[in-house]
Order: C-alpha cells, then structure tokens, then sequence
C-alpha cells in the first residue's frame, strides 16, 4: 500500500498546480463501475478545492458510457479522446493495470510534468511517476477516497455516488472476498450523505433491458465446459458476437455483467467472456473462484487484473483466444484454494 511519504508527494504535486492548469483524468479502455467512479469522484472533488484548474476526464476508444453508468454524477467532465488535452499539466491515471490499457493516452501520462496513477491491481508495474497502488484494496474507489480525505475534499451526495457505484461493482454487491470491515465503513461513510442506495443498486444490478437478457440466454445456452482443464478444477467459457449485439441492438457493454452468470456454474473454478469490440477485436474477462490465479493468465497475455478476476485485450478468432487461455492456465502455477 502507498506510503505516508507517497500520499503526501502526490497531495503536493496536485495543490501545487497553478490556476488555469490543465488537468486530464484518464481510466482504462472499456471501464467498468470502478474506473469511471473513482476517476469522476477524483474530477468532483479536485473542482470543489481547486475550482481554478480545468479538469476533464477521458478514456480510450469512443466515448460511449452504457447503462447504468451513464446517469454518474460527473459526466459532464467527460470528453472525447480525440478532444483530450495533448498536453496536460498533470495525469490522473485510475484502474489501469498497465499503461497498456490507456491506448492512445499513454503518451500524455509519460509527458505530463505531473503523473499520478491510482489503482489495486496486483499485477500493476508501477508506471507513473508517483504510484498509490495497493492490491490489497478492494478497488480502485478506496485509494480515491484516501486521496481525496487528504486533499480535504468535503464529502458530498455527488462524490459519494459516485466511490459508492465504484466499491458496489468492484465487490460485486458487496459478496466477494475483497469485501473487508474497512470496505463496509467506507460504504457507511457514503451511505451517510444520503445516497439512494436502493435505486442505485437496481440501477447496477438489477435492470437490464430485454435485448441483453435475450443475449444472455444465446451466451449461456453455447456455453462450454472443460472439466479437465486447470488440474480438473474446470474453465467455463462463452461468447457474443458483434452480429448478434446489432440484431438485438445492445452496444458492447450491455454484455459486460454476462461474466457474473458464466462464473456461476458450479463445475469450474475459472470463466471466461469473450466480448467484441470491432471485426477482429476482442475484450475478455476472466474469473476464478481462487483455485487459478487469472492475473498471471491476463498479463501473459498482455492485460492485467487480481487473482480472482482479470482481462485483456486480442485479436484473432474466438477459438484462437480460447486456446491460449487453456495453455496458459494448463502451464501456469494453480495456488491451492
């Protein structure tokens, strides 16, 4: 976990930007919960102490945020990548595992005279110039909050919707083993602003819209298992394809939860999603109950993530990027539960 010392680098290097300086925020391609609330969280709070600097947020790719985080408060930081200052004062960096996962954005963090990068991915390098990262934390949300404690940022409504979408979908719901007694006092310190914590969480977990319901029935009814795979712990692994998103008209990220079903069958200890993205490109999520450590299995190839869950980007065909999973996992160290 970041040090007192590193706390107190990164708390000087952002209150010692003059006005008017130009501060880009940027988190990893295709974000989840995590990464669009921690970093519009950070946005919200930087505008409340320091109302002088001009803060925008980005990520890579288009700029299109699904349901049900297109109604975050803070959205109105988010720009284009195209639009993105070329050549910021200081970079935010939230959730990234590895600079790769900022794409076309890596240059502006490698030029920035400030960099900052807030993560909890173990497989996480390093590579800002000044680095909160702390695999232990449950998510990204958690070393937002301590930054922004130490800025003096005034909790409000706003800010804490936005670390609370952050901690609710990075522990899914609160159920997975990263859910600690200090995840729950943060939660208690949001929920005491007075956030709608019930129409919040149907917002995140429980409404989805028919097309992707139906999208759901086609994944999981050609849904594969692999009982011998990892040591006989089982791989479970599906996918969606880009014809079958435009049939049912869901972009992308309406698939995005799909995981949380595939990891559910009871026969396999690891899941994988393959998800498009555009002809020949592909995002996948991979999960594992604790039996195979799926971060060593996304950073070989070439992504990045915790134990439990992890991704990366490919190209090729889905049979390709299966294949390369089952070698990896079938070679790689299995930890004992």
């Amino acid at each position: 976990m970041p040090s007192e010392a590193e706390w107190d680098a990164a708390v000087r290097a952002l209150r010692g930007l003059p006005d008017g300086a130009r501060v880009l925020l940027a988190c990893h391609v295709n974000p989840d919960g995590d990464a669009l609330g921690s970093m519009l969280a950070v946005g919200l709070g930087l505008r409340q102490v320091a109302p002088g600097l001009r803060v925008s947020a980005t990520f890579p790719g288009h700029m299109e945020l699904p349901a049900p985080f297109d109604r975050l408060p803070g959205v109105e930081l988010l720009i284009d990548e195209a639009d993105a200052e070329p050549a910021p004062d200081a970079v935010l960096v939230f959730d990234a595992a590895s600079i790769e996962r900022l794409g076309g954005l890596a240059g502006r963090l490698r030029a920035a005279p400030v960099g900052i990068v807030l993560d909890h991915h173990a497989s996480n390098p390093g590579f800002g110039q000044l680095n909160l990262v702390d695999p232990a934390a449950a998510a990204t949300s958690v070393l937002s909050d301590g930054l922004l404690r130490r800025l003096g940022v005034q909790l409000d409504q706003k800010i804490a919707e936005c670390l609370y979408v952050a901690l609710a979908t990075d522990t899914g719901s609160f159920k997975f083993a990263s859910t600690t007694p200090a995840v729950h006092e943060l939660a208690a310190r949001l929920i005491a602003t007075g956030i709608p914590v019930g129409e919040i969480s149907r917002r995140l977990f429980d409404t989805r819209p028919i097309g992707a319901l139906r999208l759901f029935g086609i994944a999981l009814a050609r849904a594969v298992l692999e009982p011998e795979v990892a040591g006989g712990r089982g791989l479970v692994w599906t996918y969606v394809t880009l014809d079958e998103l435009a049939a049912h008209g869901q972009p992308p990220a309406a698939v995005e939860a799909l995981i949380d079903s595939v990891r559910s069958a009871a026969e396999a200890d690891v899941a994988c999603v393959v998800k498009p993205v555009r002809p020949g490109e592909w995002s996948v999520s991979l999960r594992s109950k604790g039996g195979v450590d799926v971060s060593a299995v996304a950073v070989a190839l070439g992504g990045g993530g915790h134990r439990f869950a992890a991704g990366f980007s490919a190209g090729g065909t889905v049979e390709d990027i299966i294949a390369a999973i089952r070698i990896r996992v079938n070679s790689g160290p299995i930890p004992g539960p």
